[in-house]
């Protein structure tokens, strides 16, 4: 088990993404969809703790918002 605690919800990023990716999101002052979509999915995957699940799970996410992903 992992000492680090849960940190969830953080802001309005889903809880399905789990426990790693929107702490290290948070990290990264990514803590909202809004924010997210000012980045690109490839910058998000350069992330640690942030792979193709929670991307996938965010780009849902933002679509239910009419949100998207910046172009690279």
């Amino acid at each position: 088990m992992s000492n680090t605690p849960d940190v969830r919800p953080v802001g309005d990023l889903p809880n399905s993404m789990g426990k790693t990716a929107p702490r290290e999101l948070q990290s990264a002052g990514i803590d909202s969809l809004q924010k997210a979509s000012a980045h690109t999915e490839k910058e998000l995957l350069a992330i640690h703790g942030v792979g193709p699940k929670a991307v996938r799970i965010l780009k849902e996410a933002m679509g239910e918002k009419n949100l998207t992903f910046r172009e690279s």
